[in-house]
Order: structure tokens, then C-alpha cells, then sequence
């Protein structure tokens, strides 16, 4: 019974995805029948009839092609400073004592309860006045730190015996070798964890670049996708087309490295 009913949760789950990827190779005529059909077949005919000229259709129109670039740029860019930034900050956390530490880390922990749309004005305010509205540095600076990530990385680091790094400290080891030489390597499934569930989310991050962008040469993946929904209401083929080239590289990320995930949170959490 418990396998059946995981089962229809599953269908359940992959049939849009599936519908969306049927439909994305499905010719224009064939995607509103009279009785509906999953697969790219001809209506008239019922013979086997796909086609790729929605993908070449839409990376050529909208700028989708260019936003697809700019959404490479900023998760380039912005997922390595953001990992390092976060993996200093954990690791003062966890392991360098400095006046008001705790008070200043549950200051940290008390951001991630403020809805991130309280946070929208001042972010834009402040992005103005730093002149990088309307940029990629708009939506890649503002982004940098994440409390959520500090707290996952800093409970991992927790768990690294402090024997280790005072044998380290010993051998003449200063605090950023040991850092670097030691606490990073062994913080690789968290740091696997921050990197690909970075990568997902700025990836597919819609608000904060719809309200910092105007220029549709700067428009990122999500931003294109929302204009080609808007624009091509009875051209359905075309914007399924364009959602399975927003999402595939997220599949295949999360597919790769699925394992890694799961081993990090499961060894982030061994203590507190």
C-alpha cells in the first residue's frame, strides 16, 4: 500500500514536467486537439512528428539567448563569492572567540525570520546609491552573504574536532592555513550543499531581478521566461520550449550532485 501510494505521488509530481517536455517538440497544430495527446505525434496522421524548431524559435527571440548568458554570469560569479564569504564568516563563528560573538551570531540567526520582501526597499535604496541598478553587479552584490548558508556552514564546522587544528596550531599553522588547508577540505559536503542549493535558487530567482532591472539586455532566465509567457499566450509549444531550457540545467545539477546534498545536511546536523 505505502509503495503505491509513493507511487501516485511520483506520477503525480513528473507528469507536468513530462507534459511540459512532450509539448516543447510538439509542431503548433498538433498542441490544442480535440483529444489531448502526450506525445509529439501528428494530429491528423497520429505518426511520430517532433520537431526542434520551437527551441531554435525561442533562442531567438526576446533576448532568450542573452538572458540564458546573463543567468551563467551571475550564478558564475556570485555562487564562489558567495562561498567564500559564507565559509569565513562560519568559521569565526565557530571557531575564532571575539568579543559579542554569540550575541552578534543570534543578531544573524534573528535576520532569517524577516520576510525577505520586508528587505526589498532598503535593498534597492541602497543598490541605488551604490549605482548598481539596472546591472548585473545589482543582482550579484547584494546576494553575497547569506545567514542561512553561515549557519549550515558553521554547524559543520562545529563538528570538526578543535584536537586538529591545535595539533595544526602547533606545527606553526597560522588561523587562515588552518582555514584553508584544513577546515575546507573537510567541510566539503557542506560546502557542496551551499554551492548547489546557491546555484538552484539564483538561478531561478525572479523577484529580485525584476524589481532591479529595467534593460532588457540585462534580463536573466526567469525575467526572459516571464516576457515569453506574457508574449506568446497562444503559442504554448514556445514556452514550454523555453521553460525546459530554464530548468534542465537545474536537473541536471541536482541530478549529479543529489548525493552530495544528502550527505551534507545529513553530516551538518551531527552538532549544534
Amino acid at each position: 500500500m505505502a509503495y503505491a501510494v509513493l507511487f501516485a505521488g511520483v506520477v503525480a509530481a513528473l507528469a507536468p514536467f513530462v507534459w511540459m517536455i512532450a509539448t516543447s517538440f510538439k509542431q503548433p497544430q498538433d498542441v490544442f486537439t480535440p483529444t489531448p495527446t502526450l506525445l509529439p505525434t501528428d494530429a491528423r496522421t497520429g505518426a511520430w512528428a517532433p520537431t526542434l524548431d520551437n527551441y531554435l524559435q525561442v533562442l531567438g527571440i526576446g533576448g532568450f539567448a542573452t538572458a540564458f548568458l546573463n543567468s551563467v554570469i551571475v550564478v558564475v560569479i556570485l555562487v564562489p563569492a558567495k562561498l567564500l564569504l559564507d565559509a569565513l564568516a562560519a568559521y569565526a563563528f565557530a571557531r575564532i572567540e571575539f568579543p559579542g560573538r554569540n550575541a552578534l551570531f543570534m543578531v544573524l540567526l534573528a535576520t532569517m525570520m524577516v520576510p525577505g520582501v520586508a528587505l526589498l526597499i532598503p535593498k534597492v535604496f541602497i543598490t541605488q546609491e551604490l549605482g548598481m541598478s539596472d546591472s548585473l553587479t545589482g543582482i550579484i552584490v547584494p546576494n553575497v552573504i547569506s545567514a542561512f548558508d553561515i549557519f549550515l556552514l558553521r554547524q559543520f564546522f562545529l563538528t570538526i574536532p578543535q584536537e586538529v587544528e591545535e595539533a595544526a596550531m602547533l606545527d606553526g599553522a597560522s588561523r587562515i592555513k588552518i582555514f584553508w588547508s584544513l577546515a575546507l577540505p573537510l567541510a566539503r559536503p557542506a560546502l557542496a550543499v551551499v554551492t548547489i542549493t546557491s546555484f538552484i535558487y539564483h538561478w531561478n530567482d525572479l523577484l529580485w531581478p525584476l524589481v532591479i532591472l529595467s534593460d532588457q539586455e540585462k534580463y536573466t532566465l526567469p525575467l526572459a521566461l516571464q516576457a515569453l509567457v506574457s508574449g506568446r499566450v497562444g503559442q504554448p509549444q514556445l514556452v514550454m520550449a523555453g521553460a525546459v531550457v530554464a530548468v534542465m540545467p537545474v536537473i541536471v545539477i541536482f541530478l549529479i550532485f543529489q548525493r552530495k546534498i544528502l550527505e551534507g545536511i545529513a553530516l551538518t546536523g551531527l552538532k549544534g
